[in-house]
Order: structure tokens, then C-alpha cells, then sequence
């Protein structure tokens, strides 16, 4: 699982906006691999985007980690502080991500 949150500086939402779709790309192209299983924005008291909450497959850290250093976001200073934290998918929910859809229902 990886919590981003965004910078405060002024100016970070505008460039939020203006980078969103090379993130939201690389999210597609993510998904159809894989390695990008749900996600969504975190909502400041205002409504407005102001970081991500995301649930990726990769094989281990170093991969993780290479995605990180080219997700647009971080390239583009939006994302000030990232955690990343191991995350366990319960059963019940596996057959909702395609990846893993075939195998949790057989078993």
C-alpha cells in the first residue's frame, strides 16, 4: 500500500492538475500489467485532492521503488511524502481485482 500526500507549498494542486494525466497513464497502462490493483485520491476538509492512497502488486521493493522514482507525481514535485507499507488483500476481496479473480475462486 502506498500513501502519498502531497506537497503544501503554493502552487502544488495546480500542478497536481496539470501533471494528473501523465499519473493517471501510467496508472492505465499499471493496471492492464497488473501491478495496479485500486487506488484513489485523498480528500482535504475542502473536497480537494491533496495525495493517493494506492494497493500495487510488485514482485518485491526494488521494483516497487523503480515505479516510484518515474511516477509523474514524485518526477514532478507533487507528491512530497510518500510511506509505503506491506498489505494483505483478505480472500473475500481477491475476486474483485481481475488479477487475481481465477485463482481465488477456484480455491
Amino acid at each position: 500500500m502506498v500513501i502519498a500526500h502531497d506537497g503544501t507549498e503554493p502552487g502544488t494542486f495546480e500542478r497536481r492538475m496539470e501533471i494528473r494525466p501523465d499519473h493517471m497513464a501510467q496508472g492505465e497502462k499499471m493496471m492492464e500489467d497488473g501491478s495496479f490493483l485500486f487506488g484513489g485520491a485523498i480528500l482535504d476538509g475542502a473536497g480537494k485532492m491533496s495525495g493517493g492512497v494506492l494497493i500495487v502488486d510488485f514482485p518485491d521493493r526494488a521494483e516497487l521503488d523503480q515505479w516510484l522514482d518515474s511516477e509523474p507525481y514524485i518526477v514532478n514535485g507533487v507528491w512530497r511524502r510518500v510511506e509505503v507499507h506491506p498489505f494483505l488483500v483478505p480472500p473475500q476481496f481477491l475476486t474483485l481485482l481481475p488479477k487475481y479473480a481465477e485463482s481465488a475462486a477456484a480455491g
